[in-house]
């Protein structure tokens, strides 16, 4: 029975509204979604009766057409699929079908040679493939790359016809850096796929320049009345021409990048070349050479890491400096990992010797974010003097409370105490300019809000608005500083020193010489990226720097102590 190509959109809209599991469809519902097709295919403006919805249910419902669709009616109102898997496209190939199609691939496979049609191999593939498995029954023997969960698909046909008749948009679109979802009018021009994604490139108005969007970033679309502005500079045949993937950058040109693969992977570059520009430079008994005409792009760098040491880049410099740094911080990812029987044995040794040390906390990358981080916010004074101190560092750069507060810091402090949070965090950066010292002493003071008079607490200070007062011991007992050092530590500049299992009690003046002068003091070097731990009331000093080199710690003091109801702490951080 044939069929018209008005009957086949209602049919297709039809299936699509049933398949919804997420909206409820009456028949009213049906009948405008029908209408609301059929006028954006067809420009059919005199909508659909309700006659001829019901004639294309009970069609549907027939195996006049092989649907024998299995539609219900909810509460004598709701219509939808009774197995929420059907669709009118899956249904088998009739016969018929399959001797048409047959046809079909005969006059498509004579295309198969000619140039224009390169991309009609894959195509025919599948249609032989779904023909003989169809005849046959058997399971499909030949698998196509593809990504059924792929967000954003569901674009591709507002997109194509946008571009198609020059329509204007309006996005709601929220990339992966972007908090919340932004709306703008958009100018669709070029669809493009790579590696299973999908872009549609455009523009906002005529002054801004082109962008890229990525589909699956695209929460709405909604046609608007904007005029449409046309693509008239650029050729978008030849935007891509110099880059692998789709970022752009129309103020940098291509370079030459030379690349040499060793010969376990040489052949499959040569038979699948990266790029068209692509071209051998030199064979050698050890693999090849070969160069690329492109731009230094995001996608460029994923490309080449992605054949891991079997690839080495020549040049350009900059792209093998960039190359370097990835794989090093890659690196740092395993090396620097926090391992159960090394955490536990320092556990063990902040409880017994007041004092742990713990190396490879955080990474070279996160390393330089902070330091970058501090310099940004706190430059140089007028007289080109560096800060030497920050207090309530983390209120000062809120944005690094993530990169501190990383995986192994949170495994590190959830092994102490479930129950810490951070009370205190200050900056501290000891440069050669400055040779301070710090005699031998502990730590009997902790951070609160104001100064309320309070039993058990006394010796208040205050200290750029910071109040200092000194609380019971138990309040200290289950109290300890962590220093992230952010520079290679040891006694030349400034290393703290400390007296091992000092940390019980209080001590007088006397008792502080009388130990001080009959111990040997435990020098804590630390490197870059290390924590030191440390007990309110160890014995610690620093000496003098005898170079030229900063030691810049972050000083953080973290609690699970309860205090009065008369007093809060300073700062106060669940992390």
């Amino acid at each position: 029975m044939p069929v018209n190509r008005n009957a086949l959109i209602r049919y297709r809209t039809l299936d699509n509204c049933l398949r919804n599991k997420y909206r409820k469809y009456t028949l009213e519902d049906l009948i405008e979604a029908c209408s609301e097709a059929l006028y954006e295919y067809e420009g059919i403006d005199k909508g659909v009766s309700r006659r001829t919805v019901q004639a294309d249910l009970q069609m549907m419902r027939s195996d006049k057409l092989g649907y024998n669709a299995p539609i219900i009616v909810i509460d004598k109102k709701y219509y939808a699929y009774e197995d929420s898997d059907y669709s009118i496209t899956n249904i088998p190939l009739t016969d018929q079908d399959l001797h048409k199609l047959s046809e079909v691939v005969d006059i498509l496979k004579q295309f198969k040679g000619f140039s224009h049609f390169k991309d009609l191999g894959e195509m025919v593939q599948r249609l032989e493939d779904k023909i003989y498995t169809s005849k046959t029954h058997q399971e499909t023997f030949i698998d196509f790359e593809k990504n059924d969960n792929l967000k954003g698909l569901e674009h591709l046909t507002t997109l194509y016809s946008s571009i198609q008749k020059k329509k204007t948009l309006l996005l709601s679109y929220q990339s992966f850096k972007a908090r919340t979802a932004s709306s703008f009018v958009f100018h669709p021009y070029y669809l493009k796929e790579y590696r299973n994604r999908w872009f549609v490139m455009g523009c906002k108005s005529k002054k801004e320049p082109l962008l890229t969007l990525a589909l699956d970033r695209i929460i709405s679309i909604e046609e608007t009345d904007n005029t449409f502005i046309p693509c008239i500079d650029i050729d978008l045949s030849q935007y891509f021409k110099h880059v692998i993937g789709v970022t752009v950058n129309v103020n940098q040109a291509p370079v030459d990048v030379v690349l040499f693969f060793n010969q376990n992977t040489a052949p499959y570059v040569l038979t699948k070349p990266i790029h068209h520009s692509q071209k051998l430079v030199e064979t050698h008994s050890n693999g090849i050479v070969i160069s690329l005409h492109v731009q230094h792009n995001f996608e460029l760098e994923r490309e080449i890491l992605g054949f891991g040491d079997s690839v080495k880049v020549l040049a350009p410099e900059s792209l093998k400096r960039c190359i370097k740094e990835t794989l090093t911080d890659a690196m740092d990812q395993y090396n620097y990992e926090i391992h159960n029987a090394r955490l536990e044995n320092q556990i063990k040794k902040l409880t017994h010797n007041g004092f742990s040390i713990l190396e490879h906390v955080y990474t070279r990358k996160e390393m330089n974010h902070v330091k970058t981080q501090i310099s940004k916010h706190f430059p140089p004074t007028q007289d080109n003097k560096p800060v030497y101190a920050i207090r309530n560092f983390l209120q000062a750069i809120p944005g690094l409370q993530q990169v501190l507060f990383n995986q192994n810091l949170k495994t590190i402090l959830s092994a102490i105490n479930p129950r810490l949070f951070l009370s205190k965090a200050i900056y501290f950066d000891k440069p050669p300019q400055s040779n301070w010292y710090v005699a031998w002493h502990q730590d009997t003071t902790i951070s609160v809000k104001e100064k309320i008079e309070t039993k058990g607490y006394f010796g208040w200070t205050k200290k750029e608005n910071i109040v200092g007062v000194c609380p019971p011991e138990e309040i200290l007992k289950n109290t300890f500083t962590l220093r992230i050092h952010l520079d290679d530590t040891d006694e030349k500049n400034g290393a703290l020193k400390v007296i091992p299992g000092s940390h019980n009690k209080k001590l007088s003046d006397d008792e502080i010489t009388l130990i001080t002068q009959n111990s040997m003091p435990f020098t804590c070097e630390v490197g870059c990226g290390g924590i030191h731990l440390m007990k309110p009331l160890l014995l610690h000093a620093s000496s003098k720097t005898v170079n030229q080199k900063h030691r810049r710690v972050i000083h953080m003091e973290f609690t699970a102590a309860d205090l009065p109801n008369s007093l809060e702490w300073a700062e106060k951080i669940v992390f």
